[in-house]
């Protein structure tokens, strides 16, 4: 066995340091610098100086330090023990309840914690990559599930009796490879999978302007530009309680720290409508507010990322909310800045489209190696400065995701949330999610999404022309769709984060609540065509439908239809 070289720092420039004196280090190798055995990754070599990128504050590191080589690229222990944990970029455990969020000193894994295993294979089995060994119940909502890891296969040769053990006991023996409940894997390198698959079924997010105009499939890519004031956290938070995927893990990728201590504070306490309990029970958070080192910033994604992947190869659907990837950006920014690349747009790196197109890429909908369907379904905020859509992460972040969600300043600015407006915003799975639909009991669900896109695409046009003529000289039925244009939004899309009614909306009573929209709109072209003046249609209170929304729970739809039927007959005394 060889022993390891000790190398020495040569430089410190903020989180670059380089090191000379280190043999036989590859790119991407973990390295330790200094006293504090900070962690950092090579990222170039030349002429036997190694710079590295440091995952930790860097002051009181010095020239003249000892670095040493670990041998293996950046790596988070996947096993037991993440879910509802809250961890840094790299993955090292931090102390919620600080004031400030401090790293606990702690490993990954509590060693001296037990875990109560069930085994589900038996000796003698041969077995493949994926096959399932057994299973650990880590929260009362997710079952942890053992299995023989990629490259290992052949017979079951040993396996533990059922019964408590802790992280760093044997498990299993596969063939040659000896299992444990903690595993390690690069958070650089996707998690191999048999299939991956066309995503087709929808993530239902409880948010109607989402589910109902701008929709998302299970294992696709979505991304929030919008700037400051526009609600994206609060967007991506509501999206982290409410919708319908297994697991959540939520990255605050160098967000401020009064709203990564939100996240902290409320999400322990809320309740998870599908299981009733604690929502942290299948949730993994991952916090890097913009005061901690920068380079862990970069990692978090990553860490992020493949966590996500761990799960779905149990067979769960995970989602990973990344706020934000500009931050994220600004950190390569830096880096870039730092070590004398050559600068591209705005002063990113050149490789900055594809270090974004290599995040998006790893979602999926995928046949795991055990043969199940799950997913990774990935959803970035972007904060373009000055709300400047055509800086480069928000330019090429559109270039790469299946949905966009771009938030309007002037709905935020109108108390309308969430604001994602429909001039900018777009989903690539909407054709595909019809077809789901029409196949799972709604038919008319792409023709509802069409007609209210362009409801509201010709309000906003004659809205322009209102502005210069007034409403009153347009002809009645263009007056009508201004009128229809203003029930879809104050009645279906704007939602109260605030209501416990309206916090999160069902998929039958989105399409209720639509649907009577649309009922009430067909009525009033009716009244037109015989000969009933605008004027008198305008007059007609439709406060009730507004009010349906909150009116009832999540699943009523009866207050959506009773305020219709209330309203047509208003409209049918006009004839």
């Amino acid at each position: 066995m060889s022993i390891p070289s000790v190398g020495k720092v040569l430089r410190v420039n903020g989180p670059v340091v380089e090191i000379g004196g280190l043999k036989n280090v590859a790119t991407a190798e973990l390295v330790e610098v200094g006293r504090d055995c900070l962690p950092g990754e090579a990222v170039t070599i030349r002429e036997g100086i190694i710079t590295a990128q440091v995952y930790a504050y860097t002051g009181g590191l010095a020239p003249g330090d000892t670095a040493h080589a670990l041998g293996r690229p950046l790596s988070v222990a996947l096993g037991p023990g993440l879910l509802g944990g809250v961890f840094d970029g790299t993955m090292r455990p931090l102390d919620a309840a600080a004031e400030f969020l401090e790293t606990a000193g702690a490993p990954q894994v509590d060693a001296a914690r037990t875990w109560a295993f069930t085994p589900r294979a038996a000796l003698g089995d041969d077995l493949k990559p994926g096959a399932l060994l057994g299973v650990i119940q880590e929260t009362p909502v997710i079952e942890h599930r053992l299995l023989a890891p990629p490259g290992a296969s052949g017979r079951l040769t040993w396996i533990a009796a059922p019964g408590e053990h802790s992280v760093d006991d044997r498990l299993a023996t596969v063939g040659k490879v000896t299992v444990g409940f903690s595993n390690h894997w690069p958070v650089r390198k996707p998690r191999p999978v048999a299939e991956r698959l066309p995503a087709a079924s929808p993530l239902v997010t409880g948010q109607r302007v989402l589910d109902l105009l701008y929709p998302i499939a299970k294992g696709s890519t979505a991304c929030v530009p919008g700037g400051f004031g526009t609600g994206k956290t609060m967007l991506l938070q509501q999206i982290a309680k409410w919708s319908d995927a297994d697991v959540i893990v939520y990255v605050g990728c160098g967000e401020r720290g009064n709203e990564m201590a939100d996240v902290l504070d409320e999400l322990p306490r809320l309740v998870d409508p599908r299981t009733g309990r604690p929502l942290m029970d299948r949730t993994v958070i991952i916090a890097n507010t913009s005061n901690m080192p920068v380079m862990a910033r970069e990692a978090s994604i990553y860490s992020g990322v493949t966590v996500a992947e761990y799960f779905r190869d149990m067979g769960y659907h995970a989602i990973v909310i990344a706020d934000s990837t500009s931050r994220w950006a600004e950190a390569l920014r830096e880096f870039a800045s730092r070590t004398g690349q050559l600068p591209a747009e705005e002063g990113y790196p050149a490789s900055l489209s594809s270090a974004l197109a290599a995040f998006y890429e790893r979602a999926g909908l995928a046949r795991t190696l055990g043969g199940t369907e799950a997913s990774v379904t990935v959803i970035g905020a972007v904060s373009p400065p000055g709300g400047d859509v055509t800086e480069p992460v928000t330019a090429h972040s559109t270039r790469f995701v299946r949905s966009l969600w771009s938030l309007d300043r002037d709905l935020a600015y109108a108390r309308h949330y969430p604001a994602v407006g429909w001039t900018a915003s777009f989903s690539r799975d909407a054709e595909r999610l019809g077809a789901w639909k029409a196949a799972h009991g709604d038919p008319l669900w792409a023709v509802r999404r069409e007609r209210v896109i362009a409801l509201l695409g010709e309000s906003d046009r004659l809205r322009s022309m209102a502005e210069l003529v007034g409403s009153t000289a347009l002809p009645d039925l263009e007056r009508v769709v201004l009128l229809t244009a203003d029930l879809i939004r104050e009645a279906v899309l704007q939602q109260s984060a605030l209501s416990p009614n309206d916090v999160y909306c069902s998929p039958a009573k989105q399409a209720a609540l639509m649907d009577a929209v649309l009922q009430v709109h067909d009525h009033c072209l009716e009244l037109i065509q015989a000969k009933v003046p605008a004027s008198l249609i305008e007059e007609v209170d439709m406060s009730s439908l507004v009010r349906a929304k909150d009116a009832g729970g999540p699943d009523d739809i009866a207050a959506a239809t009773s305020a219709r039927d209330s309203i047509l007959g208003q409209l049918e005394a006009l004839r």
